[in-house]
């Protein structure tokens, strides 16, 4: 075992895996719930499926539970989800479902792996490739040196489709709204803004709301919320998870 054939290793394997990926059929920005769902269900279904993660650990918000303690919930309608997962839960007496949340954020990213789906961290997407009014792509750069204000330029990814799956934040939708002059699928052209926190209405929101917001692009999961005007629903991950199924489902009808 020889450091230099540790780092040939490496550096082979990961450069194979990213040139593979420099043309895709869908460009998945965030690896929180959504995200992991809808590319794991879609590269099962034998597309080919980039999710880019800025942070180190993909899963979102997961890790934290509610508040620090290490619990999610989830209603009954997404439990068939966790099964593919293969996450185990356990009923509540209120009639949810508590799933232990780094088995649900460390199953979800597992599983996506396992379903064929390839997943790069320390990846920011920055901006957006737009030609004839659709989006045809990303643009890419490193975290670290974007955290660090260093003045280098980016690199490009191609894809069919891409999803802003970046949560709260709704980092690719808000991109092109600022800097482009479009028109999105909103009421006011605009993102509208998240709302206060109502579970209920919310976990049927990110649901519906989870739909193509300018041609070539598309929005999932929490990042539903912001741009739609929507609530934010806390510590139960069923609609988001539904959401991932959800845009799984729309994108494969798209792509075939």
């Amino acid at each position: 075992m020889k450091e230099i054939d540790i780092t040939r290793a490496i550096i082979n394997f990961h450069f194979r895996a990213l040139l593979d990926n420099i043309q895709t059929d869908v460009v998945i920005v965030g690896a929180g719930p959504s995200g992991l769902v809808a590319g794991g269900y879609l590269a099962r279904d034998g597309f080919k499926v980039t999710i880019l993660e800025k942070r180190l650990s993909p899963g979102g918000g997961i890790w934290g539970g509610g508040m620090g303690f290490k619990y999610a919930a989830v209603q009954e309608e997404a439990t068939h989800i966790l099964q593919d997962f293969d996450i185990q839960f356990e009923k509540d007496e209120s009639g949810l479902y508590i799933v232990d949340s780094l088995e649900l954020a460390s199953g979800l990213i597992h599983g996506a792996i396992q379903m064929g789906a390839h997943i790069f961290n320390l990846v920011t997407v920055e901006d957006l490739v737009v030609r004839e009014s659709r989006v045809v792509g990303v643009v890419i750069n490193n975290t670290f040196a974007l955290m660090e204000g260093f003045p280098i330029d980016p690199l490009t990814i191609k894809a069919k489709v891409v999803v802003d799956a970046t949560g709260h934040e709704h980092d690719v939708v808000a991109t092109l709204s600022r800097k482009n002059d479009v028109k999105l699928n909103t009421p006011t052209g605009k993102p509208l803004g998240e709302r206060s926190l109502f579970s209920e209405p919310a976990e049927k929101g990110v649901v519906e709301n989870t739909k193509e917001v300018y041609p070539g692009l598309f929005v999932c999961g929490m990042a539903t919320a912001a741009v739609f005007g929507y609530y934010r629903m806390g510590p139960i991950f069923g609609g988001m998870l539904l959401s991932g199924e959800r845009l799984a489902k729309i994108l494969k009808k798209k792509l075939s």
